[in-house]
């Protein structure tokens, strides 16, 4: 797991941040071609909306480090908590078989963990400038865990009616 005492600059934070993000948008697109393959058109549109927020919050990071010198993420003592980001649904995880609830609850456990990983990077960096970005990082993750939790709100009602 990455040590949030470890993220010392801007920059290295950045490059983290970047990296997370766009893993994320291309799983979600994985897992929406998924659903696309099971006629669930409703739930692949959400996932290629969430991988379009990934692609926009990347791209958000990437002006963010112009004028920066980011590091080689191979050359920092940081790593992903098992194989993959905090954001990232492992490859074993999806399947064919796979519902929609069991999709929406990968894609609202991923937000979590993004929302853990800022949050516990604005709470532990000893740099104030990264502990801010990791705030509002934070705080965008969060919007994401409530719209995913709606979506689940709202599929299990259907369900039940």
């Amino acid at each position: 797991m990455i040590d949030p005492e470890k993220i010392e600059s801007v920059e290295a934070f950045l490059a983290l941040s970047m990296l997370l993000e766009f893993e994320s948008a291309d799983r979600l697109r994985e897992l929406s071609a998924v659903m696309r393959q099971h006629h669930s058109e409703e739930l692949a549109d959400l996932l290629d909306k969430l991988a379009g927020y990934s692609d926009l919050h990347g791209s958000e990071i990437r002006e963010l480090s112009e004028g920066h010198v980011l590091p080689d993420l191979a050359t920092m003592d940081v790593s992903w908590e098992g194989l993959e980001g905090p954001e990232t649904t492992m490859y074993e995880s999806i399947n064919p078989d796979m519902n929609p609830y069991d999709v929406l609850q990968i894609a609202l456990r991923n937000e979590i963990k993004g929302q853990d990983f800022y949050t516990n990077i604005s709470l532990h960096s000893p740099d104030p400038g990264v502990r801010k970005l990791a705030a509002d990082f934070a705080d965008e993750e969060n919007e994401h865990v409530m719209l995913m939790q709606q979506w689940i709100d709202k599929y299990s009602n259907e369900q039940v009616s």
